[in-house]
């Protein structure tokens, strides 16, 4: 019973997945709890799951089962029906929504995650979801009629998945050495973003995605380079 966003990356575009995985995650879900509790002791009860918590991952998950911290933005009860607990959460990336639930209830006298429905990651919204049927029948159309537009319709530009990052607008003389995976240094940089050390940067060209880079420096000022290449996403 789990549905709702999940970002998917095709061909070129699955090199900044990176870019994406520890993006902040929204959720809508309903929690059902193991014996009746009033709303007070519910509300009280929750609010001790709000920050930074710990938790470890469930027996079915993709990582290791040790315990670490998360944090967790907000967590709100929207509606309450006897047992049944509808809720909704803003967390950090890696936060098992399912664990949380059996967490409230471990003070409660048990409780289990229901249904869950992620309703955004990052700045991907439902609004921007598209059912997998619509995309393969947009594919079969596209094959048919040899015209992309349909698909194109429903399939975001690279760009799309760095959004979030912080952006350098790079010289059209140095677009031949990010291609190549060489370093920028700052006389080669247009313009930029606010960045810190070892943050993990969109480079550009003429709103173009070229490549991802790691900053190694501070700020622009820096003597030395500024970018190193973290992978090539333009092509030669």
């Amino acid at each position: 019973m789990v549905s709702g966003v999940l970002p998917i990356a095709l061909n070129n575009a699955t090199k900044v997945m990176p870019a994406l995985q520890h993006l902040d995650k929204e959720y809508v879900g309903i929690m059902h709890l193991h014996k009746d509790v009033s709303d007070k002791d519910l509300s009280k009860t929750v609010e001790k799951f709000i920050g930074r918590i710990k938790q470890k991952p469930p027996v079915k998950s993709a990582v290791a089962r040790r315990e670490r911290e998360r944090t967790v933005y907000s967590f709100d009860v929207l509606e309450k029906e006897q047992r049944n607990i509808l809720i909704k959460t803003r967390v950090e990336a890696g936060t098992y929504i399912r664990v949380i639930c059996h967490q409230i209830g471990s003070l409660l006298g048990g409780a289990h995650m229901a249904e869950l429905r992620r309703t955004k990651v990052g700045s991907f919204s439902e609004k921007q979801a598209v059912k997998i049927h619509d995309i393969a029948d947009a594919y079969a159309d596209c094959k048919e009629n040899k015209d992309n537009s349909s698909l194109e319709k429903l399939v975001l530009p690279i760009e799309a998945a760095v959004q979030h990052l912080p952006k350098a607008e790079i010289k059209d003389s140095a677009v031949f050495s990010v291609l190549h995976g060489s370093p920028l240094y700052n006389q080669a940089i247009k313009k930029i973003d606010r960045f810190a050390k070892n943050d993990l940067v969109a480079i550009m060209n003429q709103k173009k995605l070229l490549a991802l880079g790691i900053a190694n420096a501070d700020n622009i000022k820096d003597r030395g380079i500024i970018f190193k290449m973290d992978r090539v996403i333009g092509k030669n």
